[in-house]
């Protein structure tokens, strides 16, 4: 099973950008679909964006479309979530997740990181 560990998290004023990656390692992270998912406090887990194994296929919440994007580079065994346009309700702790199952069907990730802060607030 691969492992995940998110980083990036941060501080930012609305308006702002962050960059978060998501590190694999253990099995061959090209193998894997990849997701991130955010959950803000007293909320439900939701998904964010979605990428294919081969990075061909993306997928994203219509509360992000336009402003977050979603990329992954398996040479590094590394996924990215580039968030720009930040907004406080943004704000929650994001993770990402793996699986080798449909990348746009939120309930078949089974592998998740430990997550990463984001807090958007002037």
């Amino acid at each position: 099973q691969v492992q995940l560990v998110e980083s990036g998290g941060g501080l930012v004023q609305p308006g702002g950008s962050l960059r978060l990656s998501c590190a694999a390692s253990g099995r061959t992270f090209s193998n894997y679909n990849m997701g991130w998912f955010r959950q803000a406090p007293g909320k439900e887990r939701e998904f964010v964006a979605g990428i294919t194994w081969s990075g061909t296929g993306t997928r994203y919440a219509d509360s992000v479309k336009g402003r977050f994007t979603i990329s992954r580079d398996n040479a590094k065994n590394t996924g990215y979530l580039q968030m720009n346009s930040l907004k406080p309700e943004d704000t929650a702790v994001y993770y990402c997740a793996a699986t080798r199952l449909l990348y746009y069907n939120p309930q078949n990730y089974g592998t998740w990181g430990q997550g990463t802060q984001v807090t958007v607030s002037s």
